[in-house]
């Protein structure tokens, strides 16, 4: 497995989104044969990376006895990040992603809905579901594997007073993790607001989630590199093609694109002493090409 990149004092883990993406085993140029086992598959991306984040459990929680195959397949030292239930975040989530034991906290009138939402579950039964959430990454703890635990909130999550106890809330509902905050609205980071943001999410120890994407668009997050943790975390998802540019793809980054994120990567983990890079632009093999190709170039620039 190959190390982390040394840098500033620190170290850089790199990694993708997705290690059995049909797009990625479908290009034909990471996996030495298109049909492999799940366990293969896993075993040959972790000699190529030490991390991973695990975006299939936004769409349904893990079970601890997947989690446990997760540390049966790869070797010490290897990183998970885990991405939260989605409604855990209160984004959308598929009714059927809920435990089948769990069904009757849906309040009465809505069990017909076609998406799930906090508000639709009792107290308890929410509660319930933030523990078993905890309980399914206990393998991936007790064995060194857990990296952070990635909360992706959707755009409607702006700063006001519920979002902030919401956000206060996360380290007693998840005890024992290293947690990282994704805040796609604007708001939390335009103008003024940045400074308050990061200062707040500093002082109880949780990591914000650097984005890089798009500059302009539905998708588009002001990119802002900071560490307010022990850890910090940086996510990919790619830039849409700029008109009069070479294309390649809609998703790949250039070796210019990637080579000024050297700096700030260098910065980050002079702050945060563990950065944690993920590319989530999954377009065939673009994620691993562009997360060894910044590996390889923060290499070049730590010397």
């Amino acid at each position: 497995m190959p190390a982390a990149v040394a840098t500033a004092g620190g170290h850089v883990l790199f990694g993708t989104t997705s290690w059995a993406d049909r797009g990625l085993v479908g290009a034909g140029t990471f996996y030495p044969r298109k049909t492999m086992t799940a366990r293969a598959r896993l075993a040959h991306y972790a000699s190529r990376f030490p991390l991973a984040e695990v975006a299939t459990t936004y769409r349904f929680p893990p079970t601890p006895q997947l989690a446990a195959q997760w540390v049966e397949r790869t070797p010490p030292g290897f990183t998970f990040d885990i991405r939260a239930w989605s409604l855990l975040t209160g984004a959308p989530t598929l009714p059927d992603s809920l435990w089948p034991d769990l069904q009757d906290e849906v309040r009465d009138r809505s069990r017909d809905l076609r998406r799930l939402y906090p508000p639709h579950l009792s107290e308890a039964g929410l509660q319930e579901c933030w523990e078993r959430f905890a309980h399914a990454l206990s393998p991936l703890r007790a064995a060194g594997r857990l990296g952070v635990v990635v909360l992706q909130y959707p755009t409607w999550f702006a700063p006001r007073p519920e979002s902030w106890a919401e956000l206060a809330a996360l380290g007693d509902r998840l005890p024992g993790c290293r947690l990282a905050v994704e805040l796609r609205s604007p708001k939390w980071t335009d103008g003024p607001a940045c400074d308050a943001t990061l200062e707040w999410l500093e002082d109880r120890g949780l990591a914000f989630v650097c984005v890089d994407g798009p500059p302009e668009g539905p998708r588009s997050v002001p990119t802002v590199a900071a560490a307010t943790a022990d850890v910090a975390v940086v996510r990919f998802v790619g830039r849409r093609h700029v008109p009069g540019e070479p294309w390649t793809s809609p998703y790949r980054y250039g070796p210019d694109e990637l080579a000024g994120w050297v700096p700030r990567l260098t910065d980050l983990a002079a702050s945060a002493g563990e950065v944690h890079v993920l590319m989530d632009n999954r377009w065939g093999s673009d994620a691993v090409d562009n997360a060894g190709l910044l590996a390889a170039l923060l290499s070049a620039h730590a010397g």
